[in-house]
């Protein structure tokens, strides 16, 4: 009868659930990538359908003479065009203001965005220019993330209800009547 070896000798050159240990060393791995990939993918569409919006509803703010847009005449411009924005009507938030080339100061760093939670946004600046006046136009877009806790979520913007924000600026000049 021949002696047993003691367990962790007969172990030592077993090779049975290798890929196992590698598996679950390397899968936590690549499904934060993915996740990372596919909100990155989402928030570039987003923001880039949010900057077509805005571009084309300032093209026909800029191009349409005479014509005395409101806030929610753009506003609905900006979410007609933008297309694919969730809830664009309620998430979305646009300042216009002037800026004088010869006596230039500039606009605030940030764009007020809103916070959904508030049960009352009021408009907090927006104003239509006058002939030959450059307007600057920001939109502030809300949304809620889809991976809000991969490595791309620590530095978006946040709210204090959870939602993270995205702007976009245009920038035209009214023309003469």
């Amino acid at each position: 009868m021949k002696p047993r070896a003691p367990l962790w000798l007969r172990w030592q050159h077993d090779e049975n659930g290798s890929a196992t240990v590698e598996f679950a060393i390397l899968f936590p791995f690549f499904i934060f990538m993915f996740c990372a990939a596919v909100e990155l993918g989402m928030i570039t569409f987003n923001h880039s359908m949010l900057e077509r919006g805005l571009d084309l509803a300032v093209r026909d703010v800029r191009l349409t003479t005479g014509a005395n847009f409101q806030h929610d005449d753009i506003k609905i411009m900006t979410c007609n065009y933008a297309g694919f924005l969730s809830n664009c009507d309620t998430q979305l938030h646009l300042e216009m203001q002037p800026l004088d080339m010869r006596n230039f100061t500039p606009p605030r760093d940030t764009a007020r965005c809103t916070d959904i939670a508030e049960l009352v946004n009021p408009l907090t600046e927006f104003r239509n220019g006058q002939q030959n006046q450059l307007m600057m136009l920001r939109a502030c877009y809300v949304f809620q993330p889809i991976f809000p806790f991969t490595g791309l979520g620590r530095h978006l913007d946040w709210d204090g209800n959870g939602n993270a924000w995205m702007i976009a600026t245009s920038a035209f000049v009214q023309e003469p009547l």
